[in-house]
């Protein structure tokens, strides 16, 4: 992943309200986030309601800081006949010197798009707008 090109599909500022009894980022927080941002590249692929329904191989590397801008990046693994399985990889910049950035989470997320009643059904696959020129 090019993060020079690749633009992240969250960022958020990690607040003092965010932290666990040790001082770091509560875990769940992030998740939160995790799932926000496998919605975010959902989106990019249908108009269609969606649920999570896994998150597999979270894997929380470094502990996340208050005031760490922390990014959350995306990438679509695969898109099934009812599913959509995305990888999110968070990084944080640390708010102090000597700035670096580090990864600290990641996770492959499966998100099924559902019907009006709750069962799975075939993807649409969101077709681009035409332009006038």
């Amino acid at each position: 992943m090019n993060r020079d090109t690749l633009q992240p599909a969250i960022r958020v500022i990690m607040m003092p309200r965010d932290t666990n009894p040790n001082g770091t980022i509560f875990g769940g927080l992030i998740l939160s986030y995790i799932d926000q941002a496998g919605a975010v590249e959902v989106r990019q692929h249908s108009d269609q309601k969606f649920v999570t329904v896994a998150m597999h191989e979270v894997k929380f590397m470094a502990p996340v800081l208050v005031g760490d801008l922390v990014s959350f990046y995306t990438e679509t693994e695969r898109v099934g006949n009812t599913s959509i399985t995305v990888l999110v990889t968070v990084e944080a910049w640390r708010r102090d010197f000597p700035h670096e950035t580090v990864r600290v989470t990641q996770a492959e997320v499966v998100y099924v798009v559902v019907n009006s009643k709750g069962r799975p059904t075939p993807i649409k696959t969101r077709v681009p707008k035409r332009t006038n020129r």
